[in-house]
């Protein structure tokens, strides 16, 4: 399974020619935190072609759910981080954690964010 993180959903929205980044092995899912990000960009900005879009797209995929084993690796990785001053997204934190707790093979992602939380996470981050 490779999640896809808000930065590619956003990008695939505009491109759908970036799914072929994603390695035919893989299966792809998303996660319930880039569905809020996503989710809360469009009822901001009004847009009911990508509302449409995203509504399809998510009901097509697996949304994975954050939950107390997920913040237990989260959190983990966010003290690692925070112990070296290094600070990123606590979403992106969120990420990391959902998708270790799901045995995710990777994360594709334009979020350079990814590659710092993988030094503490031992994820693979696939960037575009």
């Amino acid at each position: 399974m490779i999640i896809l993180d808000t930065s590619y959903l956003i990008d695939f929205f505009k491109n759908e020619d970036l799914k072929s980044l994603i390695p035919d092995h893989e299966k792809p899912a998303a996660t319930v935190i880039s569905y809020y990000e996503i989710m809360a960009g469009i009822q901001r900005l009004k847009s009911p072609s990508e509302e449409k879009f995203f509504r399809h797209f998510f009901s097509d995929i697996d949304i994975l759910e954050f939950n107390l084993p997920a913040a237990e690796i989260a959190s983990g990785i966010g003290a690692r981080m925070a112990a070296t001053g290094n600070r990123v997204n606590a979403f992106d934190i969120l990420i990391a954690g959902i998708a270790l707790f799901h045995h995710a093979g990777a994360i594709i992602t334009a979020d350079k964010d990814f590659f710092e939380i993988a030094k503490y996470a031992g994820i693979e981050v696939i960037r575009y």
